[in-house]
């Protein structure tokens, strides 16, 4: 006998969120998979926040329907909370507590039976790899370290979902590494994970769903492969696939081009070794996919994200 298929874990429909005269999230409709890794992209500004307020209960929508595993966000808030771990893009203050002391905290407002709560706190300390922080003051731990604290609170109840807002916002590099690759052990431990970045280069390493955001409306959303491969291919809004190219000279100068398939790459290659006589010593593709793809779909002037000679988007 054939099984139903499991419910999406969100579901999102026709859901419009505003501030006063500002429509901040204009008819969202979003069905987030079991077990899936769904990013939310978009500049600062296209509703992202907004969206992650809502699911997790911190803002009611002015119309439309909005449920996690089923318990709608507005009638069974509790239920919610029960089955959802949520990560802000800041810790909070909190003053003269030690990391230990912080996730006995939150584990008693869980109400996590007593008996468990020490055992619970070793395994969550060594998940995030901060066993030897836990006598540490909070306010005296690096950015970093509060991002992996801040995302061991969110797993103190273990929530079968979690809404990740920034969560690699103002980390070094070593700090983001560490960071995605405890995001993609949670993720094989069947955790559903809703995260949103400005760094879309990681975002296509670990998501397996995507959902590009403008001015609060889903552009496109879909399996992150199909997504880039539909917005890298096709023409949208009339300027097909636009490569980014850095051209590096002889010189030692740098330019960057652009371009829309091999043939027009061709070509302008031989223009600057024929017809401008430069000499050229590398042409590479800036960028990933998920960057063309983000950057087709929407205006060219988005003043969110830069892409700087490396490919990554940072930012601004």
């Amino acid at each position: 006998m054939l099984q139903p298929p499991e419910p999406d874990v969100v579901t999102a429909i026709g859901v419009n969120k505003s501030f006063g005269s500002l429509l901040a999230v204009n008819s969202l409709s979003l069905n987030v998979p079991k077990g899936s890794v769904y990013g939310l992209i978009g500049s600062n500004g296209a509703g992202k926040t907004t969206t992650f307020s809502m699911i997790v209960t911190l803002l009611a929508p002015d119309a439309g329907w909005l449920s996690v595993l089923g318990h709608s966000t507005m009638e069974q808030p509790r239920e919610v909370h029960r089955i959802l771990g949520f990560m802000p893009d800041v810790l909070g203050n909190y003053d003269n507590i030690t990391v230990e002391e912080y996730l006995y905290f939150f584990a008693a407002a869980y109400k996590v039976p007593a008996t468990a709560r020490s055992s619970l706190i070793d395994s969550l300390l060594e998940l995030v790899a901060l066993e030897g922080k836990r006598s540490f003051d909070v306010t005296s731990l690096s950015r970093g370290m509060k991002q992996r604290l801040s995302l061991a609170r969110a797993l103190v109840h273990d929530p079968e979902v979690l809404v990740l807002d920034e969560p690699a916002s103002g980390l070094d590099p070593r700090a983001r590494a560490e960071l995605r690759d405890l995001i993609a052990q949670l993720a094989e431990m069947g955790k559903t994970i809703i995260i949103s970045s400005h760094i879309l280069s990681e975002l296509e390493d670990i998501c397996t769903h995507v959902a590009i955001m403008q001015s609060g409306k889903i552009m496109a959303c879909g399996k992150m492969s199909e997504v880039i491969e539909k917005l890298t291919n096709d023409n949208v809004n009339g300027l097909g696939s636009l490569r980014r190219l850095k051209v590096r000279y002889a010189d030692g100068s740098v330019e960057h081009l652009t371009a829309h398939d091999d043939e027009e790459q061709a070509a302008l290659l031989q223009k600057l070794v024929s017809e401008e006589k430069r000499t050229v010593l590398e042409i590479t593709r800036v960028g990933t996919g998920l960057e063309e793809a983000y950057l087709n779909l929407t205006r060219e002037d988005d003043p969110a994200f830069e892409q700087n000679s490396y490919g990554e988007s940072n930012q601004i």
